[in-house]
């Protein structure tokens, strides 16, 4: 996962096994609370599958601002570029 095609890619196959989402509604734009209905829970979760996907150490603190899932993208990206 070296670039954010990749990552959203890869935090789309994510979402829709682990919350049964609908792949089409996980855009950059779809904003994590009010359109994916997710909680602090999902985000944990996700924030733990992220740490095994990735094999890097995820610090919950860089995903507290997400809001978007660009915002996701973009906080992986950082992440495995660092």
């Amino acid at each position: 996962m070296e670039n954010r095609e990749q990552i959203l890619a890869a935090i789309q196959g994510l979402m829709v096994e682990m919350f049964e989402l609908d792949k089409e509604d996980i855009t950059l734009e779809a904003r994590l609370y009010q359109d994916l209905d997710f909680d602090s829970i999902d985000a944990v979760d996700m924030i733990v599958r992220l740490k095994e996907i990735t094999g890097k150490a995820v610090k919950p603190e860089d995903f507290k601002t997400a809001r978007t899932i660009g915002d996701v993208v973009e906080a992986v990206y950082k992440m495995v570029n660092a």
